[in-house]
Parts: C-alpha cells; sequence; structure tokens
C-alpha cells in the first residue's frame, strides 16, 4: 500500500510508522492533535477510483494528511460502493487506533454518505453508521464528513 503527502512526497514508512512519527512530531511541537479518516471514489468510465486520506488537525493551527489512491474494475451498486468506501476507512482505522489510544489523540471515521434521504448515497447511512459504531469508533456523514467530502475527495485520481 503506498503512501503519499498532499504535496505529493512519497511516504516510504510503513503507514502505521508514519503516523506514530507525525504524531509523536506535532505533539512535541505542541499541538493537540485530531486526526479524522475518510475515503471518497469517483467511477470513472470502467475503473472505481478510490482515495483513503489520513487528515491530521492541530487545534486551531491548520493540519495536514497522507493520501493512499487505488483503483477497480469492479462495477458496484451506490451502496456497495459507499460501504467499501467506509471498509476501505475502517481497515486503516483498526491498523492505526491502538496509537491514537497509547497518544490520546481523538479519532473520527468520516464517510461521504449523505444524511438527506433525498441523495442515492443515504441507502447505505444505517449500514455503515452500525459498521462505524459498532466497532466503537467515533462516526460523521456529511455534511460534518470532510475528510471524505472534501479532502478524500480532492485527491481521487
Amino acid at each position: 500500500m503506498h503512501w503519499r503527502k498532499f504535496n505529493g512526497d512519497i511516504i516510504d514508512l510503513p503507514i502505521k510508522g508514519a503516523v506514530e512519527s507525525a504524531i509523536k512530531k506535532e505533539t512535541n511541537a505542541g499541538y493537540k492533535l485530531k486526526v479524522c479518516i475518510g475515503t471518497d471514489s469517483q467511477v470513472k468510465g470502467a475503473d472505481t477510483e478510490f482515495a483513503t486520506v489520513i487528515v491530521f488537525l492541530r487545534e486551531g493551527r491548520g493540519g495536514f494528511m497522507f493520501i493512499h489512491n487505488d483503483k477497480t474494475k469492479v462495477v458496484y451498486s451506490i451502496k456497495e460502493r459507499m460501504l467499501v468506501e467506509v471498509a476501505k476507512s475502517i481497515e486503516i482505522v483498526y491498523e492505526l487506533c491502538d496509537l491514537f489510544t497509547l497518544y490520546d489523540v481523538d479519532m473520527e471515521v468520516h464517510a461521504d454518505i449523505n444524511t438527506n434521504p433525498h441523495f442515492k448515497s443515504n441507502e447505505a447511512l444505517r449500514e455503515a453508521m452500525g459498521y462505524i459504531l459498532g466497532m466503537g469508533f467515533a462516526f460523521k456523514a456529511k455534511p460534518e464528513a470532510f475528510a471524505s467530502s472534501s479532502c478524500a475527495n480532492k485527491v481521487v485520481n
């Protein structure tokens, strides 16, 4: 799994090591961190492209993010695609959650699913919310889910 920074720099460490290094650096600099993890996708021709982001927020001081892109030829219904996005986020959260506990960093999972029932993505809301909350993680959906709906949305290839 290849990760990069927003400026395009490749992250050479395994993601867990890179996240731990970032947490240490930021907390040593005196920042209180919050991490938001989300995934967005776009269908482009025969491909479904995904972007997963780990957004680090420095309380009152901006933030930065790590990005992973991948794509597949699998054709999904809108509901399936929303749930695959959530599963990709959860996979990363699960790998990193012990770091967030160890360093006392607040973490949220952001789902690019609309809370308004007039949008097709809303079909996946109950299942996604149950999945995330059932694992014990904090959850945000649109319009509060900026990690997926804004950050990941900007970096889907």
